[in-house]
């Protein structure tokens, strides 16, 4: 456990040197000093919310919504930032003499890569922490309304990056490269998980064809639900209401425990 945490810090250590982890920080204290110049120039009352009618807001707290309309689209951003980035790390780990200087050492291979993955994961989990926590210092400073419930969709959005690098990492072991890693995760997050979460609950009742059926519902628990970890997952944290479904989290887990399952697999075997 010692080494691999050594290789996390390591990891994190070369994410500062090649100034990705300042890159994402600096956007997001842009971000942040914009928004709370904007916020601090409106009043209290240019914030309205009309429910008459027997309108239904989306969270318990009209302030959550405030926070959840900046924050999904920053945390989007903030994932393909996040894929394109931490897409180089194994592939310049297993660059000659990297390698070799790296498997010299007295690291076992799967501590070397459970290292690399979780060194990942810690760089966007410490910018994802920031982004989020400041806009919910932002807003809550600005409405003297303190949620501390809101915080929890970090968690979310840590999961749904580990859930997508896990990919990411299995193509780079793979393949060398950055490339296919970076277009399958894009693909996914993008296209093939909002897609499928469609056409589960809405295309496939009106599809005759039973193996079409199938098909479909198969491929989506395949897939990541990357869309329903980024929506009404992470939505519902924000609001404190809980999780209801807990299917797409523990499928998106069991591709993640497979899907390094198979890059370590792969990784003992390589020839250095």
């Amino acid at each position: 456990m010692k080494n691999i945490w050594i290789m996390t810090w390591f990891t994190l250590r070369e994410a500062m040197a090649r100034k990705v982890f300042l890159f994402f920080a600096s956007i997001s204290a842009v971000i942040l000093i914009i928004m709370a110049f904007v916020f601090g120039l409106m009043d209290k009352a240019s914030f309205s919310f009309n429910v008459s009618g027997g309108a239904h807001l989306p969270y318990n707290n009209p302030i959550t919504m405030i926070e959840m309309m900046i924050v999904s689209p920053l945390s989007s951003l903030c994932l393909l930032l996040a894929i394109f980035a931490s897409a180089s790390f194994v592939p310049i780990m297993l660059e000659k003499g990297n390698i070799d200087l790296l498997l010299s050492k007295p690291v076992s291979r799967d501590q070397l890569l459970w290292g690399k993955y979780f060194g990942g994961i810690l760089v966007v989990l410490l910018n994802i922490a920031f982004m989020v926590t400041g806009v919910w210092l932002i807003i809550s400073l600005k409405f003297s309304s303190w949620d501390f419930s809101f915080l929890s969709i970090i968690l979310a959005i840590t999961f749904t990056f580990a859930v997508l690098y896990s990919l990411i990492v299995l193509l780079g072991v793979l393949t060398k490269g950055s490339t296919l890693g970076m277009m399958v995760a894009y693909l996914i997050f993008l296209l093939l998980s909002p897609v499928l979460f469609l056409a589960k609950d809405k295309v496939a009742d009106f599809i005759q064809n039973k193996f079409l059926k199938s098909l479909i519902l198969g491929t989506y628990y395949l897939v990541p639900k990357t869309s329903e970890l980024m929506g009404k997952i992470m939505s519902s944290l924000a609001s404190g209401n809980g999780i209801e479904d807990y299917q797409p989290i523990l499928t998106s887990l069991a591709f993640l425990i497979l899907t390094m399952g198979i890059t370590i697999s792969i990784f003992r075997k390589k020839d250095f």
